[in-house]
This record gives C-alpha cells, structure tokens and sequence, in this order.
C-alpha cells in the first residue's frame, strides 16, 4: 500500500495551484476579449483564442483543456508530434504557428488533430502541405491562413502583402486538399494603444483578396493579435488571437 510522501503531496498541491492559477488567467483574457470585441465595428462572432502552448510540458496542456481552451497553437514540428501523441485521448484542436520547412510537412500532417497551419507563405510550401496531407486520406481538408509580414522586417516569416491575392488564388485553384482560412500576422511589437499599422495592412491585404473578387471579405479570417497586443488587435478585428503568457506565465 503506498503511502503518499510529503514531496508527493507537494507536488499535488502545486499542479493544484498551478490547474487553479491557469483557470483564472484563461477566464481573464476570455473577459478581455469579450469587451474588446464590443469595439470592433464588424458584428462577427466572439474571436477564437488559441492558447499558445509551445515549450509547456503536456500536464500544463491537460490543465487549460479542463478548463475548457480548445486550441492550441504550437511552433515546432517536432514538439508538436510529440505532444499531440501524449494527449491524443483529448478532443485537442492543434494550431501550426511557427515557420515550415517543406520537408518538415510529411511530419506535421502525421498529427491526427491538426486543425491548422497559420504559416503557409509560399505556392510552393502550399501545394508541398496539400500532396503531403491529402496522402494521408483523413476524409477532411486542412485548414490554412497565408501569414503575411506586414512589418517587412527580416525576423519574420510571411510573404509581402502585394504577393498575398496570388498566393490565395494558388491554394484556392490548385490545392484541393486545403481549405483557405485568412491571413495571419505577428504585429510588431510597442505599438501600445494607437492603431498598429501592421494589423491595419492586414486588414488591407483581406480587401485585396475580395476586391480581385478571389473570397468574400466575410470569408476571410485575421488571425492578429498576441499577449502584448490581443486587445488592440481585436479593436482592428482580428478573428483570432495567439495568447500564451498572459496564460502560462513567461517562459
């Protein structure tokens, strides 16, 4: 008969405080969401909060989804594979949000849950993700979003917001296997407050697309918005924010 030791009641005690420290913060931004949304002029519905989850262990991962969060967005193939085979009993909805290489799709379409990738920048990355998913034969397409650098700066992935309507014409006509989504961006950051002209460009790019007449505006989603920023990016109507530490903590 084991008896439990005072390091395991410890331990217990903190993953308690931990599961409890988690909830709150979940709620929080939910509530912060929610009011934003009320400032943004399109009556769409509430944004999707993905809970960025990238270098938390699994059990952090059990702890959100029992309070509720659905998505979650996480950076590296590898860990990602690894996570979602440890969690594959939870009914997780897995965000792709870091750069891809083309030989890395064979292995990211290997994830069951994989709801979508937010990083496709390239006709050649997207017919890469389309043979690759559509080998797997899961009966559904893949969700994309095109992500754009709206901030041309060369620390980020994205294409440049004049090639975003050829690159959506290309996953719309020729990738069967993927579902175009809308656009995504990573908002340079210190824009406190005043509109972030990266989350303006966005915005732009989603017009260009239903000006040439490729999608309805209202089909299009803006995936803009993160811990620092999610607020303001709402306000600009963003679709869906990437939250991570205003839920787990700084890394």
């Amino acid at each position: 008969h084991h008896i439990t030791t005072m390091e395991e009641q410890k331990d217990a005690r903190k993953m308690e405080d931990q599961k409890d420290a988690i909830g709150t913060a979940i709620c929080l931004v939910k509530e912060k969401i929610r009011i934003a949304h009320t400032k943004c002029h399109t009556r769409t519905q509430e944004p999707r909060l993905v809970a960025v989850s990238k270098t938390k262990p699994s059990e952090i991962i059990r702890l959100a989804y029992a309070h509720g969060q659905r998505h979650f967005g996480e950076n590296y193939v590898q860990e990602l594979v690894e996570k979602a085979n440890l969690l594959s009993d939870l009914d997780i909805r897995w965000h792709f949000i870091g750069h891809l290489q083309r030989n890395k799709c064979n292995l990211l379409t290997s994830v069951l849950n994989l709801w979508a990738v937010e990083t496709v920048d390239s006709d050649k990355l997207a017919s890469q993700l389309n043979s690759s998913w559509k080998r797997r034969e899961y009966g559904r397409r893949l969700k994309v979003f095109v992500q754009v650098n709206t901030s041309a700066e060369d620390s980020k992935g994205g294409c440049s917001p004049s090639a975003v309507p050829e690159l959506v014409r290309h996953i719309v006509s020729t990738c069967d296997g993927l579902e175009f989504c809308g656009l995504m961006t990573i908002g340079r950051e210190g824009h406190d407050g005043c509109p972030n002209p990266d989350f303006e460009c966005l915005v732009q790019c989603k017009r260009l697309i239903s000006d040439q007449g490729i999608m309805k505006a209202d089909d299009v989603e803006l995936s803009m918005g993160m811990s620092a920023d999610y607020e303001d990016a709402i306000a600009a109507c963003s679709t869906s924010v990437r939250v991570g530490s205003a839920i787990f903590g700084s890394r």
